[in-house]
């Protein structure tokens, strides 16, 4: 099953992905953690997060730093995988186009949603949700807001479940059918 896990900042949306990558899996089973977040070199706050998030990690989970999700989905679509999360990889990809200024990030895109639909084993992604807050104030922040909407609406089109968490608590968005 595929689930996409959204929510904004603090929801809880990475603690809810994890244990349901384990419910997925298995409690012992392998897990592959694709982490799409920018090194920590030189932000305390930032690293602070990471740490969070490491030190909540089983022992026995793989973690790959990548921003090249479609490639490394397809390299390994057998193994359980919790991505977290698609906005670091989308910002990644804005740098790595520079379509802060207008090149297009289409073709990334749908790499990307070709390998989520092709994955066989419990998949977990981990997005922000966008449009619940004011239009941002700048050109590159509105491309970025409207890129993530558009991807995260093509991701729920081929995941099974897609679940809001919002202070904690899952809403059920799509039922797996």
């Amino acid at each position: 099953m595929r689930t996409l896990v959204l929510g904004g900042i603090r929801s809880g949306k990475s603690r809810w992905a994890e244990e349901a990558v384990t419910r997925g899996a298995g409690d012992r089973a392998p897990v592959r953690y694709l982490a799409t977040g920018p090194a920590t070199d030189g932000d305390p706050a930032w690293a602070a997060r990471v740490g969070a998030h490491q030190a909540r990690r089983p022992a026995h989970w793989r973690t790959v730093e990548t921003a090249d999700l479609a490639t490394d989905l397809g390299a390994d679509p057998a193994t359980a995988t919790l991505v977290d999360d698609i906005g670091g990889w989308l910002t990644a990809t804005m740098d790595r186009l520079d379509a802060w200024t207008g090149a297009s990030v289409s073709p990334a895109v749908d790499a990307l949603v070709r390998a989520v639909d092709a994955f066989t084993a419990p998949l977990v992604l981990v997005s922000p949700e966008v449009g619940l807050t004011v239009v941002p104030a700048t050109e590159a922040g509105r491309r970025f807001a409207d890129k993530l909407g558009t991807v995260n609406q093509r991701l729920a089109a081929v995941c099974d479940h897609v679940v809001l968490v919002v202070a904690g608590q899952p809403l059920t968005v799509k039922e797996p059918s």
